[in-house]
């Protein structure tokens, strides 16, 4: 009979002993029962503990709470599993899972294969190559999918999650408004109280796994002066500035007021000593209440060019007033004897670096890169070159699309202040619809994060949908276990996931996934997602190839309706189903860019919304897996940009 010894009384090392328990039960629903205790080991069993507990040292890492170091010496009868810190001991318990045979290959328990197996020997040591490794909430969120995905972060190796904005009520309610699919399902219009609610069950859930807990972002140049954000990016002409606080706000395209009447897109008056005071107070108001974030995110407002232009704030640049704004948040924070950290951003406007301000406490603050105009068709070298950077101009800047500018970028930020840096992508965001395979995706993210790793950053979050696992979750695996194992091969992560998600027929799988993506061609979807033109997209030689796609995947959709009727596990079953209803996806998508490449971009954004109304239909089944919104906002941003959708009337 195997038992579970806790050395220490922690509320993750006990979430760790019961999830140990659990699968190892499943690995082997004979064993009988296992007990858990904090009792002297008496003979064969494991035993859970913090590396300092059981006097391991950890010369890899002068910063245990930081960084995840595993340490795992097992028979078949038990042994030690250790882990730095507590996080890292749930990481410890999940990859000696893992090393016995277990995957999770999507959230929720559709996504585990677990085996029945007796146990291995397991003797393995390992700090994880990077110390953040992090997603961060966008797109159409619903609840049950993130309480899934917290919950599925740590089985994979992620540390980290990141919740943005105080409220984040628009994310939510693009899913609950169902606005991309009015065909198939009526709104289910919810409360800002209610996603409030939900953001606090979120940290619990974060918190029970000690994940490293990153928050908030955009607002903090609106909500201090009581203007809500909580709508997001939403044009709202009943959002008013209070007359109070009208002289704090941007003076843009000569008048104060709402940036094109978006909240969130409102800068306030940097250079305004009062405005920074009041900004400065709100952000320790809200770290005070706020012990449990271990990464507090000061940014400006989104968009850019979008920032004061007041005789005064033209005096300096926008990061030099960002820096002054950062010391005066340092000052007031260091008054109230607190400690959170503070995440500074180099984004649009800010990516360019201050000129004569400097950080006073580095210590406080650490550095986020987010390259988000960069080019996603290739990773490119990120060694400094001898071109010269375009210098700041106030709303008027034009913005790199080589991340390595970007980097050269970060750097003059570093000579500010050299504080450790880390950054912020965009690969789950819109760039994961425009490769309809998957794999050339993976492949970048694979190249992404050792290039990230090789420059200096100590880690990454990922800005994405918590539902990217269409066809499959192949290219979050790769991102995930990349950042953990800088070792593992492009190749070994293939075989890896595609062998437990479709067993024998992986390899025939696999080479038709990257078939699908190389005729779709990322290149095509990619390159004029920001400007399309009838010009850049009009291509009979696209329209020729893509021609392949109907054939290619009515051969697969027979194969994959004979495989499913076969007995296997339940994994490798959502697995075909989910490349089932891929295959219809592609053949209608096939048929709308067929019409767009042919210069015909009215047949062509019908044909894209039939085809929206029509898989819609079968979003309730694969909402976990798929974001229907996003998936439509992102596609017609690519394909249809600045054609506008007359919605039907809802169904009922």
């Amino acid at each position: 009979m195997y038992k579970i010894f806790k050395y220490s009384d922690h509320p993750t090392v006990d979430f760790a002993a019961e999830e140990l328990k659990k699968y190892l039960r499943m690995m082997m629903p004979r064993c009988g029962e296992i007990e858990i205790t904090t009792d002297e080991r008496d003979g064969d069993g494991f035993v859970l503990a913090l590396s300092a507990d059981i006097g391991i040292d950890l010369p890899e890492t002068d910063e245990p709470e930081l960084d995840d170091v595993i340490v795992i010496n097992t028979n078949e009868h038990g042994g030690i599993i250790a882990g730095s810190n507590p996080r890292a001991l749930l990481i410890a318990v999940y990859e000696y899972l893992r090393q016995n045979g277990c995957r999770w290959l999507y959230p929720g328990v559709d996504g585990e294969f677990i085996p029945v197996t007796d146990l291995k020997a397991v003797n393995y040591r390992k700090m994880a190559d990077l110390r953040v490794r992090a997603q961060c909430n966008e797109g159409a969120e619903y609840q049950a999918s993130m309480i899934e995905t917290i919950d599925f972060s740590p089985k994979i190796g992620l540390n980290s999650y990141m919740i943005e904005f105080d409220n984040p009520k628009t994310y939510y309610n693009s899913y609950y408004n169902h606005k991309n699919n009015l065909a198939n399902r009526l709104p289910e219009p919810i409360t800002s109280e209610q996603v409030l609610q939900w953001k606090r069950a979120c940290e619990a859930e974060i918190a029970k796994r000690s994940l490293i807990f990153q928050d908030m972002g955009h607002g903090w140049t609106a909500e201090p002066f009581g203007i809500d954000t909580t709508e997001g990016w939403t044009k709202d002409a009943g959002n008013p500035i209070p007359e109070e606080s009208r002289d704090f706000v941007a003076f843009t395209e000569g008048s104060r007021s709402l940036y094109h009447g978006v909240a969130l897109n409102t800068n306030f008056c940097m250079s305004n000593p009062k405005a920074r005071e009041i900004v400065a107070k709100a952000i320790a108001d809200y770290a005070e209440i706020s012990p449990q974030v271990n990464y507090l995110h000061v940014w400006l407002a989104d968009n850019r060019n979008n920032h004061c232009e007041c005789e005064e704030c033209k005096k300096q640049t926008v990061s030099d007033w960002y820096v002054m704004l950062l010391n005066a948040i340092d000052e007031e924070l260091t008054a109230r004897g607190l400690a959170t950290r503070i995440a500074y951003i180099a984004y649009y406007d800010t990516a360019f670096p201050p000129v004569t301000e400097k950080i006073k406490n580095p210590d406080r603050f650490v550095l986020l890169l987010a390259a988000i105009t960069r080019d996603y068709t290739e990773t490119p070298d990120m060694s400094a070159t001898g071109k010269e950077l375009p210098k700041f101009t106030l709303n008027k800047n034009v913005f790199p699309s080589d991340l390595g500018d970007y980097i050269r970028y970060s750097e003059g930020w570093q000579e500010t202040a050299f504080t450790p840096k880390f950054c912020y992508e965009y690969h789950f965001w819109v760039h994961q619809y425009y490769d309809i395979g998957g794999i050339r995706l993976a492949e970048r993210l694979y190249e992404d994060v050792r290039a990230y790793r090789e420059a200096g950053f100590f880690g990454i979050i990922q800005d994405g949908s918590q539902r990217s696992f269409f066809p499959n979750g192949f290219p979050f695996y790769v991102y995930s276990r990349a950042m953990y194992d800088k070792e593992v091969s492009f190749e070994e992560l293939r075989e890896d996931y595609f062998s437990h998600a479709y067993g024998e027929n992986w390899r025939e799988i696999s080479e038709y996934l990257e078939k699908i993506s190389d005729i779709f061609d990322v290149n095509y979807l990619e390159v004029p997602h920001r400007s399309a033109t009838a010009r850049k997209l009009v291509s009979p030689e696209r329209a020729e190839a893509l021609k392949e796609i109907a054939p290619l995947c009515a051969e697969m959709a027979k194969k994959l309706r004979a495989w499913r009727k076969m007995p296997q596990r339940r994994i490798s079953g959502l697995s075909l189903r989910l490349l089932e209803l891929h295959a219809e996806y592609c053949t209608g998508l096939a048929e709308s860019m067929i019409l767009t490449a042919e210069g015909k971009a009215d047949e062509a954004f019908d044909a894209f919304n039939a085809l929206f109304d029509s898989f819609g239909s079968h979003e309730f089944e694969i909402e976990r897996y798929f974001d229907h919104y996003l998936a439509y906002s992102a596609l017609r941003r690519s394909l249809h940009a600045g054609k506008n959708r007359v919605e039907r009337e809802e169904i009922g």
